[in-house]
């Protein structure tokens, strides 16, 4: 079988290569994937403190991409959007504990292992599945993907090479130790390297695994989705990169009095010590999970595999890092939705270059199989920017849309403006609730070019009033195109009405407790 499906792929790549490509030489795809990386903690994109040297390496060899968004500023939801190139409504994972729906669902990887391709995921895959763990006859779905390495993996390892003894008189970041009320601990302000060592610690387990499976699969096209954990809370690093960032020296943002109603009430009275310690874990949690990249990139080169694969750099989602005067993303601000790509198309195709065309993440599936020259995928809402890539076009859309489900909040942006809606039926959810209450319909609208960050809503303004509703309308004409539920729309409502039907969820699965705590839905008695 596994013969008949290398000839078959052989076949299918003999045949796309005959026809005009923009990369003939590109054939394997290495996506490497952050958890919660702010685009402006980054080198390339602007700041000056982070030590980010093999991510700017990307860059310096490659394509930056100044307006890509995320699908969702939350793990789950962005990341089986990514993997199938479509909108998270309709993948049906909207809500951070929903299992990934296999029958209605088509990877990337899926796709391309019926064109001749080794996949592998390694890291981090949010698919929750476990929540249906007793329905699945035959073990858990694997989405496509013939390698699936995670904790499990990466636990064995550690049973079978021991990790080194620990240096005496270090302070260690326990979770167990804290105190669930003590957020600013729980986030790491004192940031303290987790109980390992570098060469045992879990994100060089993941870069040693992804250099060990190109190399198993050298020879056979390949894909590795290669996610990490980092730098997503409690900012996870080794001992070695203790007091890497002086707390002191982390920039503090101030945020708006606009954001003062929307605050999640935990945040509310931290001080800034702990802010800036907070800042100083997620700074080395970055810097750590840089070297690991480094640790893939640096294969590529070594095994003659930088002409022929594309790698390319992005996070699930961004991250606030007390803009707006909060440590999350689960919002529609710039620093949440905003998100870093990088398309390195071959050794030096473009090197240096940068894009402004708007891109959303459910273009990425589509992209990496033109560049690669395999098959469409049908069933993708995404739209490929090669042209973009080849410099055949400047622009790609016109506006990105991204969506919050968990508090029914959506949002569309444009190069000018953004506009958000909410429609506020309930308090933030999964432990972020303002304490507050529901707030009813909420409407926002920024001048992104007046107001880059974002800190003055100017929709009741008259004369905005028209451009409001231009943004609503492609809101709600995005929604009709590509929600598998659109049919079933009740022609009676008003446009903030439809709205308001769109951004309920409809998950499957999905099951939470009184206090937001994530409980398995099917279980044996």
């Amino acid at each position: 079988m596994r013969s008949f499906k290398y000839f078959l792929g052989a076949i299918l790549l003999l045949t796309a290569s005959c026809e005009k490509r923009a990369f003939p030489e590109l054939q394997n795809i290495v996506v490497i994937l952050s958890d919660d990386h702010a685009l402006n903690v980054t080198g390339t994109y602007g700041n000056e403190i982070i030590r980010t040297p093999n991510i700017d390496r990307i860059a310096d060899e490659g394509i930056t991409f100044d307006r890509s968004y995320c699908n969702a500023p939350i793990c789950s939801a962005s990341r089986q959007s990514m993997l199938t190139g479509k909108y998270p409504h309709a993948t049906g994972v909207n809500l951070l504990f929903t299992p990934f729906p296999d029958e209605q669902n088509t990877t990337i990887a899926e796709h391309l292992q019926g064109q001749g391709y080794e996949t592998a995921i390694i890291g981090k895959t949010h698919w929750n599945n476990w929540v249906w763990y007793n329905l699945y006859k035959e073990g858990l779905p694997t989405h496509g993907f013939d390698t699936v390495i995670g904790g499990a993996q990466y636990n064995k390892f550690l049973k079978e090479n021991p990790p080194l003894p620990l240096p005496g008189k270090m302070d260690y970041y326990a979770r167990k130790d804290i105190e669930a009320g003590s957020v600013a601990e729980l986030m790491n302000y004192k940031v303290l390297p987790h109980p390992i060592d570098d060469a045992h610690s879990k994100g060089t387990f993941y870069a040693n695994e992804a250099v060990q499976f190109m190399k198993s699969n050298s020879d056979n096209p390949f894909l590795v989705w290669l996610a990490f954990h980092e730098p997503h809370q409690p900012y996870y690093f080794p001992i070695e990169y203790r007091d890497k960032y002086d707390p002191e020296m982390m920039p503090l943002p101030e945020g708006s009095p606009e954001d003062d109603r929307w605050i999640p009430a935990k945040f509310r009275n931290m001080t800034d010590e702990q802010k800036r310690g907070i800042i100083a874990s997620y700074y080395t949690s970055t810097e750590y999970m840089d070297k690991n990249i480094g640790i893939v990139l640096d294969a590529i080169d070594e095994m003659g595999l930088a002409e022929n694969t594309v790698v390319i750099y992005l996070s699930d989602n961004g991250y606030l890092l007390y803009e707006h005067k909060r440590f999350e993303k689960h919002t529609m601000w710039e620093e949440a939705t905003h998100q870093p790509m990088i398309v390195k198309a071959g050794k030096r195709y473009r090197a240096g270059e940068r894009e402004d065309a708007i891109i959303e993440y459910i273009d990425v599936v589509p992209t990496l199989l033109e560049m690669v020259g395999a098959e469409p995928l049908k069933e993708a809402q995404g739209e490929s920017f090669v042209e973009v890539i080849t410099n055949e076009s400047e622009e790609h859309k016109t506006f990105a849309f991204s969506e919050y489900l968990t508090d029914n909040l959506a949002m569309i942006t444009s190069d000018k403006w953004k506009y958000v809606f909410h429609t506020g039926s309930r308090d933030l959810g999964i432990d972020y609730a303002t304490g507050y209450g529901p707030s009813g319909i909420v409407h926002r609208l920024y001048n992104l070019e007046n107001d880059p960050k974002e800190y003055m809503d100017v929709s009741k303004r008259p004369e905005n009033k028209e451009i409001r509703t231009q943004m609503q309308n492609a809101m709600l004409q995005r929604f009709i195109e590509t929600h598998p539920d659109a049919k079933n729309c009740p022609e009676g409502l008003t446009l903030e009405g439809k709205l308001v039907w769109f951004c309920e969820p409809r998950d499957v699965g999905d099951d939470q407790g009184p206090d937001d705590v994530p409980k398995r839905v099917f279980t044996s008695e």
